[in-house]
């Protein structure tokens, strides 16, 4: 008499969620093939219909300050703190703003603490941006600047206020604008990711950066954006192992697909299939990175520009010179994330320490894009999560001061890409602590995130402007997930016409 071992006598049974499994998975199958673009396809399929427009930039280089940069300190001119040192905050302009644990207790109060730098009024910029000492170099591309005044969030801490705006949610688990821009418009370059992420070195690297903030959340894993690294493979494992070479290398990796195939047919799980085309993409990304991180073949010019940082791998000048590499080679979203901006206290000596990082690469970034006739098709973005507030945390002094988080109001900038050049946008009120109208008096109310005010720029319409600016409408970007619609803006989000080109 026959009997069925007993470790297999589950094969036997079918339970009605396996019958509509099964029988599901013929359709599945067959509908799989549609999911990629050859047998083993090279990226994930961009969303049909798309671009919805004609797009003005055809990728983004995002610059993201993480930290929360001094917009009073750097971009935001405000002469009469000068003449209120050390003075309150009228209640008024607060007007029971939430503010952190931080200051909310601190027994000196808000004091005023004007920046103690010098600012200097740009002639070569249409609306006269005055522009601080710290960025000297940035100041020669003024007239290449889109300024942004009056851009707010509701996020007040670092972790929520950085999700918010990489991803339109405070909560984890979106997907991020690198990640919606593959989903939307695919990848131009087989060869290379759609989307590459960079970690500049820092002197003061306090806030955590999770992969989540450049992570697919929902959408396939394809999506998922790709951290390249200063020190030993710019990708993990892209080196080929000793003793293995690329025809061993090709023939494990068929041998690879093809059980990974046999697994897609069976499961109907489309992430394998993503995991197909990742091992290709990284089997391609061992002859194409290498070559695109090597410097050798850029003139002296070009790097005398960036500066003398450009040769030394993880500085934000070899990030910025690898972004311009990137471009060329038309990746389409690639982001350089510097840390140590959160200036709670020794402001002075942070920021400059931190402006002397980016300032001469951020200025040889724009000029370098437009002497090769790259900018107008490269949007460029510069800004943090929030900004800082006119008052002082701790002890202050003529000399020195420390910050904490503003988020009601900060300084972000455009370049290229379909934007006007040499303008400002928005303005805030004497103290640099509310958004004001054209007159210089604070919006009341203020704007928030339902209701949308001309001169004001919620990082939902942020985003919003990035996603038009490369052919998208974010109202028509969605992903369905959980029996709901999902886009980066959520329900909420303006284009910003008054900025565009």
């Amino acid at each position: 008499m026959n009997t069925v071992h007993p470790m297999r006598e589950h094969e036997l049974l079918l339970t009605r969620r396996q019958l509509f499994g099964k029988s599901a998975l013929g359709l599945g199958t067959a509908a799989m093939a549609g999911l990629i673009q050859t047998e083993f396809g090279t990226a994930a399929e961009p969303q049909r219909g798309l671009p919805h427009h004609t797009p003005k930039a055809k990728r983004v280089i995002y610059l993201f300050m993480s930290g929360g940069p001094s917009h009073i300190d750097l971009w935001d001119y405000k002469p009469k703190l000068g003449e209120l040192f050390g003075e309150q905050l009228p209640d008024e302009v607060r007007d029971g703003q939430r503010v952190t644990g931080m200051t909310a207790n601190q027994k000196s109060g808000f004091p005023l603490a004007p920046s103690r730098y010098k600012f200097t009024k740009q002639d070569n910029q249409a609306d006269g941006l005055w522009c601080s000492e710290l960025l000297p170099h940035t100041a020669t591309v003024a007239k290449e600047l889109c300024v942004v005044h009056s851009t707010f969030t509701e996020a007040i801490n670092h972790d929520p206020a950085i999700t918010y705006i990489q991803t339109g949610s405070q909560t984890p688990g979106r997907p991020s604008l690198g990640a919606w821009l593959s989903y939307g418009l695919g990848s131009a370059n087989e060869n290379l990711p759609h989307y590459v992420v960079m970690h500049a070195r820092t002197r003061f690297p306090e806030q955590s950066l999770f992969n989540r903030l450049w992570g697919p959340g929902f959408l396939s894993s394809d999506h998922q954006g790709i951290l390249m690294r200063s020190q030993g493979d710019p990708v993990l494992f892209l080196s080929k192992p000793d003793g293995v070479s690329s025809a061993d290398r090709r023939a494990q990796l068929d041998a690879l697909a093809a059980i990974n195939q046999q697994q897609a047919n069976e499961f109907g799980d489309p992430e394998i299939l993503s995991r197909i085309r990742q091992h290709e993409m990284a089997f391609r990304m061992q002859t194409s990175v290498p070559e695109l991180v090597d410097f050798s073949d850029e003139t002296k010019d070009t790097l005398d520009l960036y500066g003398d940082d450009v040769n030394t791998p993880g500085t934000f000048a070899a990030c910025c010179l690898t972004a311009r590499r990137l471009a060329e080679r038309n990746v389409r979203n690639i982001q350089i994330f510097h840390r140590g901006w959160d200036a709670h206290g020794n402001l002075a000596g942070e920021h400059s320490s931190q402006c002397k990082d980016i300032d001469q690469a951020t200025a040889a970034l724009i000029k370098d894009l437009k002497q090769r006739g790259m900018l107008e098709e490269t949007l460029v973005v510069w800004g943090g999560e929030f900004g800082r507030t006119p008052y002082c945390q701790g002890k202050l002094t003529r000399v020195n001061y420390g910050r904490d988080h503003h988020p009601r109001c900060f300084t972000t900038w455009m370049a290229g890409g379909g934007v006007k050049p040499g303008i400002t946008y928005g303005r805030t009120d004497d103290y640099g602590y509310n958004i004001a109208d054209s007159d210089g008096q604070p919006l009341s109310p203020q704007p928030d995130v339902d209701h949308w005010t001309p001169g004001t720029m919620h990082i939902h319409d942020l985003n919003a402007t990035i996603l038009h600016l490369l052919g998208i409408n974010h109202h028509r970007l969605t992903y369905r997930y959980q029996g709901r619609d999902f886009r980066l803006t959520d329900v909420h989000g303006h284009v910003i016409s008054d900025i565009l080109a």
